[in-house]
């Protein structure tokens, strides 16, 4: 696959997340640094180990580092220099032999839910995800841990025109499906079983004209109750994607208990 790097240092704290990123090698590692009364911690054993399988400078502080720094209150005494994330192309994740899904998550602006969005998508088993292009950078710690170190794990392609990834998608044999509920079909009434895309928008600005117009079929979460107002976008994509994964399982979802 071919790689787009943006080579800009931030900084990530917690084990979850520097384990997501030394796993997958989704951004440039610069340095790690370890607090002293933690070394004995299993996880931050298994990193210090990967660090020095990949030659990534670990570095061994006091807690007033931690303390001093910009660094949340679950940062478990590690944390960690990294660049900006690594992209797919886009033809890379069209090009996908098993039954492709592909996500699409615009629209949204609380980088919290777009990570639990992510996590879910991770999850459920999505094949890859296409993002409009944006900067992340002040968020991309926040949409790490939020996703749990799934947005890692998850083939990631930024595009400049979502309507001309679309026309491609469609053209490789892609539907194009819309979580809303204008001139929709139910949930579970619904085909997953074929290639296909799918574009979830945030509450406020929801999906773009550019998505809308390419859309093939738009489905809907069936309630019940009479409450009108729409899921979150994380609560949404969740619900799609694990109706996808039960559908191309057979009803036997995931691969263990």
């Amino acid at each position: 696959m071919k790689e787009n790097i943006i080579r800009e240092n931030f900084m990530i704290d917690g084990s979850i997340s520097v384990k997501a990123v030394i796993d997958n090698d989704s951004r440039e590692m610069k340095e790690i640094y370890v607090s002293e009364r933690k070394l004995s911690d299993r996880n931050i054993r298994y990193i210090m180990s990967k660090a020095r399988e990949k030659n990534i400078d670990v570095k061994i502080v006091s807690d007033a580092f931690f303390r001093n720094g910009d660094f949340g209150k679950t940062n478990g005494g590690i944390a960690a220099k990294i660049s900006e994330r690594k992209f797919t192309d886009e033809d890379s994740l069209l090009s996908i032999k098993e039954l492709p899904f592909i996500a699409i998550i615009e629209g949204v602006e609380d980088p919290y839910n777009f990570g639990a969005s992510l996590r879910a998508l991770a999850a459920a088993g999505a094949s890859g995800l296409v993002l409009p292009k944006r900067n992340w950078m002040n968020a991309a710690a926040t949409v790490i841990k939020s996703s749990a170190g799934a947005s890692e794990s998850l083939p990631t392609a930024e595009t400049a025109d979502l309507g001309e990834f679309l026309k491609k998608a469609k053209k490789r044999g892609f539907e194009i499906i819309a979580a809303e509920r204008k001139n929709a079909e139910n949930l579970y009434e619904t085909d997953f079983t074929k290639p296909i895309v799918l574009a979830v928008g945030g509450e406020k600005r929801g999906l773009s004209n550019a998505v809308l117009s390419h859309v093939t079929k738009n489905v809907f979460i069936p309630y019940g109750s009479s409450f009108r107002n729409s899921l979150g976008t994380a609560a949404a994509t969740a619900v799609f994607a694990f109706e996808i994964l039960r559908q191309r399982s057979g009803g036997k979802c995931g691969l263990s208990r």
